[in-house]
């Protein structure tokens, strides 16, 4: 341990363009990066495994009416608090923020399990939300701190891993632990995990500490908040609760566009900016943060799509909803995983983004093929290839964002690009989910009218339709909807397409900079002197490389 931090230091010394990750990676960063596995797959789970629980927590609390704020105040509360844990990180520093992020999250997950009716488990779960947004923006910034982005695609890879194993098992975890232990443990199952997260990183990490000069900037975090609140609740309730022409729905986006533009105004005045305007600087960036949104567009949009087809049109069963997806969730995780260590053994990642980008659109276009007659291994196949594309941008897109700003940005960075991603998929769900609604709604009413008996009650709660309800219905009114399905998902699939290729064509104007710290295994400096090879945006290269050593060598 002591040599490592003797070679880390006479690296700093040297003034060399290595990196960090040049340095063989000690034991005690492993079990940091083992704890923030730990810690992403705490926040990728929690609404995995409550999806299941909901019927019994209705029948246990009632309040059917306000069912979806359950997750909806989840959603909001980690999407608004998001980008102020990525600055809360970069001013004093990521441990303590990610630690305090922890303990909200347990201490809402705690009183989620005991909430004693639906008015307290909405609230306990926005409490949850907050510790969640802390959760996924520190995951990102610490591994950010620790490793260079040359040695990082390997652990986003792995970050990618454990979101698919969250996605694949929650579901089948939560249905079990609501049957055999009751729905509190839903909530409770996450108070273990999170101290053990909390104690190995108390433990083993140690950066160095920070104390900002300035003050948080209150005013652009309030304006931030509220766009953002906005536009996730037009999102979340446009087209349900109400018209998208409703004066509640103009109203909200009216609120959101005036508190983005006062948000832009203080950002440029402020002297410690929540999210500072000079990271968009930087082209990649920017493109990264376009990338990030539509693909999380259109992964969320097929993760909501691509079960109820499979439910409605081909009979399978609502019960194991995870296994449905796992062709997709699976090759996403093989890929990322691929994608990380080829960005580490060779520096080069735009291929990845440009890949990623046409694989989307390839296998979302056959996915719009789909009809009453595609089998499912037709379907698997399909969602492979779907798969494979968001693992070749699920965590390029982090790293090369990160690469683009210095680290003293990297909280804000980080945090923005989860955010960007986390609109995208509150747009997707949204825009997808009205056109397939339209759709099955026209198409209901045309191929079955009056034969069908009752055609539009049959799609009034169309996406609650699973295999046992259609089994119930007339065999012409089940045929005309499962036809209205496939329907459906032909728009809302040819949307998404379009998406993955407006993805495709910002993935073309990237510009592959060479990625900070040395090939592993190299002996000489790499070679970043060039200006032109320097991250965009990075203006002091070397001054961020030389606090990165420091930051390894205190770390261990």
């Amino acid at each position: 341990m002591a040599d490592i931090k003797k070679q880390a230091g006479q690296a700093a010394e040297a003034g060399t363009d290595r990196g960090a990750a040049a340095e063989p990676q000690p034991r005690s960063v492993r079990v940091v990066i083992f704890a923030l596995m730990v810690a992403i797959l705490l926040a990728m789970l929690d609404n995995m495994i409550v999806a299941p629980a909901m019927p019994t927590i209705v029948g246990d609390l009632g309040g059917l009416e306000h069912l979806s704020w359950v997750v909806t105040a989840y959603t909001l509360a980690t999407a608004a608090s998001t980008p102020i844990w990525g600055k809360i990180g970069d001013m004093y520093g990521r441990k303590g923020a990610f630690l305090a992020s922890i303990v909200i999250f347990l201490i809402g997950s705690a009183l989620s399990g005991l909430a004693q009716d639906m008015g307290q488990l909405i609230g306990f779960r926005a409490v949850q939300g907050l510790g969640a947004g802390g959760l996924m923006v520190g995951v990102m910034a610490i591994i950010g701190e620790l490793v260079p982005p040359r040695e990082r695609g390997k652990y986003m890879g792995m970050m990618t891993g454990v979101m698919a194993v969250a996605m694949i098992g929650g579901p089948l975890v939560g249905g079990t632990l609501t049957d055999h232990l009751g729905w509190r443990w839903a909530f409770y199952i996450n108070l273990p995990l999170g101290i053990v997260a909390f104690f190995m990183v108390s433990a083993v990490l140690h950066l160095p500490k920070k104390r900002a000069q300035g003050r948080i900037d209150y005013l652009g975090a309030a304006l931030l908040t509220i766009g953002i609140t906005s536009f996730v609740l037009v999102t979340t309730w446009g087209g349900t609760e109400y018209d998208w022409n409703s004066a509640v729905i103009m109203e909200l986006i009216g609120l959101g566009v005036a508190s983005l533009v006062g948000f832009w105004f203080v950002q440029q005045k402020a002297a410690e900016p929540v999210m500072p305007l000079h990271i968009f600087r930087s082209r990649n960036f920017s493109l990264m943060s376009v990338v990030g949104f539509l693909t999380g567009f259109v992964m969320f949009g097929a993760m909501l799509f691509l079960p109820l087809y499979q439910q409605a049109v081909q009979g399978a069963s609502a019960t194991n909803s995870g296994l449905l997806l796992m062709p997709m969730l699976l090759a996403m995780m093989a890929v990322s995983m691929i994608a990380g260590r080829f960005t580490t053994a060779t520096g080069k990642y735009k291929v990845f983004p440009i890949a990623g980008s046409v694989l989307m659109a390839v296998g979302l276009f056959m996915l719009a093929q789909m009809d009453t007659d595609t089998s499912r291994v037709t379907t698997g196949i399909y969602m492979a290839v779907l798969g494979a594309g968001m693992g070749c941008l699920m965590q390029i897109t982090m790293l090369v964002a990160q690469n683009s700003v210095e680290m003293k940005d990297m909280g804000v960075a980080s945090s923005s690009a989860t955010l960007f991603r986390t609109l995208g998929s509150s747009f997707g769900v949204a825009i997808m989910g009205a056109l397939f609604n339209n759709r099955v709604q026209d198409e209901m009413a045309e191929s079955a009218g009056a034969g069908a008996g009752g055609a539009a009650k049959v799609t009034e709660h169309s996406a609650q339709l699973d295999a046992a309800s259609l089994a119930k219905l007339p065999e012409a009114a089940r045929e005309a909807y499962q036809h209205a399905v496939s329907a459906g998902t032909h728009v809302a699939f040819l949307l998404a397409a379009a998406m993955a290729v407006g993805a495709l064509i910002a993935a073309f104007f990237v510009k592959e900079t060479p990625l900070r710290g040395a090939a592993p295994g190299d002996k000489t400096p790499a070679d970043n002197s060039s200006a032109d090879t320097k991250p965009a945006g990075d203006a002091d290269g070397d001054s961020a490389r030389g606090e990165r050593e420091k930051t390894v060598a205190e770390a261990v």
